[in-house]
């Protein structure tokens, strides 16, 4: 993976497996038409919708974050005006998984 200028690698920090272990994993993919979407923007923000981190969607359309337990929202900004959100719930030990039709 690449970085994207901002000091996170572009679609996220890899996950080994899709097992989560010991974190709280907010992941999913952006797509355009069925194919994948690079240069998306996907952004985590706390439960009091405040800014906590951005990830650029690589070749796969992918983004990942890591998460404390709790209430967050994805919004996923892409090309052609497309800006979407999604209330998500992490725990730990489980993966959120969106499916992101741009």
């Amino acid at each position: 993976m690449s970085d994207n200028g901002c000091g996170a690698p572009t679609g996220g920090v890899a996950l080994a497996d899709a097992d989560a272990g010991e974190q709280a994993v907010i992941q999913g993919v952006v797509r355009r038409d069925g194919a994948p979407l690079s240069g998306a923007y996907a952004r985590l923000l706390n439960a009091s919708g405040d800014f906590v981190g951005e990830v650029a969607t690589g070749e796969e359309g992918t983004f990942r974050f890591f998460a404390a337990d709790g209430e967050w929202t994805v919004r996923v900004l892409a090309s052609r005006g497309f800006s979407a959100e999604y209330q998500v719930t992490a725990e730990v030990g489980k993966v959120v998984d969106l499916q992101v039709e741009a």
